[in-house]
């Protein structure tokens, strides 16, 4: 049986924590950014989980982490 593969977009995009949650960083935060106020900019600094709706979708991608 062949190794399953990474999808290498989707591990650069998410990691897994220590407590298995999955961490990825905000949106919005890349450009446009002179119309966003700068609350909303702060706002989106750090990480944040992954939504339960999405979590085994990232899950599939990343069979090793």
């Amino acid at each position: 049986m062949p190794k399953m593969k990474t999808k290498k977009g989707a591990a650069k995009r998410f990691k897994v924590r220590a407590s298995g949650s999955i961490k990825r960083s905000q949106a919005f935060k890349r450009h446009i950014l002179t119309k966003k106020t700068t609350k909303s900019k702060r706002q989106l600094r750090g990480m944040t989980a992954v939504h339960a709706t999405d979590d085994a979708r990232v899950r599939n991608m990343l069979p090793y982490a």
